[in-house]
């Protein structure tokens, strides 16, 4: 009896499994690239038109976090600094080294390379559009920039020092003890409980009674405080998928 399917068919259950299986791993591939931490790349370090130094500018010169990013407690987004900002001090400090052309050109009419198009910074760190974060939601219930943008006061050069996956959104939701401190503290990027606590009597009081162990660590300080200011806020984080997918 004559065969009814042609010799090539032996071959397609091999051809469908190799397609499948291209196709799974294509999957999981552009999945990994496009909708995890990855794409956010720490570490990323972006060149800027002007070579804007934190270090200096807030460690040594001691400016706030709010005189550049000045929205940042009543918005959703931490705006970068408009050319007129930047121009409030460089219009009288250094304002002839050649770093600042650009905002010379944006701003300077008397410069004649002015443009007046506004400086093209460029964004450093970038949520996914699916992704719903308010910055004043958490400035103003004592989360401070280290927590999701590590030490910018030490960065001559700003980079992402973080993942921002959703693993490390939920963590700081699950435990958010180890991020909260006073609300007077959120900007001050040099701040550390324990010292917090030895120079506050008050609030030391408040949160250890007269059992403050001095000789504890940073961590184990730092979560006592947090969960006093928790509880004392009422800070419930939220956990499920629509507090940040919306």
């Amino acid at each position: 009896m004559a065969n009814i399917f042609p010799r090539w068919t032996n071959l397609l259950p091999l051809k469908i499994a190799i397609c499948v299986g291209s196709l799974a791993i294509g999957i999981v591939a552009a999945f990994t690239y496009y909708a995890t931490p990855k794409t956010q790349r720490v570490g990323y370090m972006p060149d800027q038109p002007i070579p804007y130094d934190h270090e200096l500018h807030v460690k040594q010169l001691g400016l706030d976090c709010r005189f550049c990013h000045s929205f940042v407690e009543e918005s959703g987004h931490a705006n970068v600094p408009t050319a007129d900002r930047c121009w409030t001090c460089h219009q009288h400090v250094k304002t002839e080294s050649a770093k600042l052309t650009p905002l010379r050109a944006a701003i300077d009419k008397s410069y004649e390379g002015y443009t007046g198009q506004p400086v093209k910074w460029v964004r450093v760190h970038n949520s996914p559009d699916y992704v719903f974060f308010d910055h004043s939601a958490h400035l103003t219930r004592g989360i401070s920039c280290v927590s999701c943008h590590g030490q910018v006061n030490e960065m001559r050069d700003v980079y992402q020092a973080k993942d921002h996956s959703m693993g490390f959104c939920l963590d700081c939701h699950r435990n958010p003890e180890e991020h909260l401190r006073p609300l007077e503290e959120v900007f001050n990027l040099e701040y550390t409980a324990k010292n917090y606590v030895q120079t506050h009597p008050e609030f030391e009081k408040a949160v250890f009674g007269t059992e403050y162990d001095a000789s504890a660590s940073e961590e184990e300080v730092q979560k006592q405080v947090g969960t006093f200011l928790k509880d004392h806020w009422d800070v419930q984080p939220k956990e499920s998928c629509s507090t940040c997918h919306r």
